[in-house]
């Protein structure tokens, strides 16, 4: 639980009462390799914090899963739009590995929103995250593949430890055997 507050410290220095409220919310859960933590046209109920592991966010698009993102320890995880609107997702999050998160309950969250320090985490975490959002959709869209991959490797070398070759050719947008070519020009 200490890796989660320490993040939340780092957007917002919170008081011992927050704290304890924070610790108390989030509850502690073991996936297993391949289990989903979010599933499309299901309601997202809890927002989750990566302690070890690693999640993949996919979409299928014409029956074909498209990795849209890897995230990988001290990451939180969630369908933005579902959880937050209580609606079906349109995406699907599943472990990579064995992954352990602490979660919060969409219930429990509301009730975390009473606290002035964490609303102010929760208002800077999100600016944080749309911004960086904003940013790497507009950077990453006029990318080569060959650009992306090194991209990656610099700014989230954690996906491409844990990612799989497959996964990580669809989040570029190019093929598992391009991939291995740029891999290997790369080397």
């Amino acid at each position: 639980m200490e890796e989660l507050i320490l993040i939340i410290n780092s957007f917002q220095e919170l008081d011992l009462e927050t704290e304890q409220a924070i610790k108390k919310s989030f509850a502690k859960e073991i996936f297993k390799k391949g289990e989903f933590l979010v599933e499309e046209t299901k309601v997202c109920n809890k927002i989750y914090f990566i302690k070890s592991g690693a999640v993949r966010r996919f979409c299928i698009e014409d029956g074909v899963e498209v990795t849209k993102w890897i995230y990988t320890d001290n990451q939180f995880v969630t369908s933005m739009s579902s959880f937050f609107e209580q609606k079906p997702s349109f995406e699907n999050f599943q472990t990579c590995e064995e992954t352990i998160l602490y979660s919060l309950s969409y219930s429990d969250e509301q009730a975390l929103l009473e606290y002035p320090l964490f609303i102010k985490f929760h208002i800077k975490q999100l600016r944080h995250y749309l911004s960086k959002l904003n940013e790497f959709n507009h950077l990453f869209r006029l990318m080569t593949a060959e650009k992306k991959y090194l991209f990656l490797l610099e700014s989230f070398p954690q996906i491409i430890k844990k990612g799989k070759l497959k996964h990580i050719a669809s989040l570029i947008g190019v093929s598992q055997e391009t991939l291995s070519r740029i891999r290997a020009s790369i080397i």
